[in-house]
């Protein structure tokens, strides 16, 4: 749009566009870009979390208190949330393996049924198809990826 805006301009200034056709061309480009179409794909604008799970929670959340200064925000006896800025780290026990269980971005402009029709449509599988604020699903690799409204501060699932 600039270099639109830019040759307007310079027409104007070599005598090729009266005043009155500037003001006219400029509310055009105005008009028609508010006009435009809503953006088609998804904005993710903020990590929200990751989720790992490991055999021992304690341990893990003792580490991760200590070592990178993070304070206990949240926990039960197999969850427990950790503060990392406006972020949080998640920790549960599950299993006997350690490994990632899920990553979560904050959406902007989050829409529920918008979004799980994309995904759909990619034919990716969800796990959730009833929360209107934040909801799982397999990316095409199988990881699980949370997706919320970027002011959403639910708790790990």
């Amino acid at each position: 749009m600039q270099l639109v805006i830019e040759k307007m301009l310079t027409d104007f200034e070599r005598g090729g566009m009266t005043r009155r056709q500037l003001a006219l061309s400029l509310a055009a480009l105005v008009t028609s870009a508010q006009a435009a179409p809503k953006q088609e794909n998804l904005r993710a604008v903020t990590l929200n979390h990751v989720t790992v799970r490991v055999p021992d929670i304690h341990r893990t959340s003792q580490f991760y208190q200590e070592f990178f200064g993070m304070p206990l925000k949240q926990h039960s006896p197999n969850v427990h949330i950790l503060g990392v800025g406006k972020s949080f780290f998640g920790i549960e026990q599950k299993g006997t393996a350690a490994g990632l269980d899920h990553y979560d971005f904050g959406i902007a402009d989050f829409n529920a049924d918008e979004v799980r029709a994309k995904l759909r449509e990619r034919g990716l599988r969800l796990s959730d198809s009833t929360s209107r604020e934040s909801f799982k699903f397999y990316d095409p690799d199988g990881f699980h990826v949370q997706v919320n409204a970027t002011d959403y501060v639910g708790h790990v699932s």
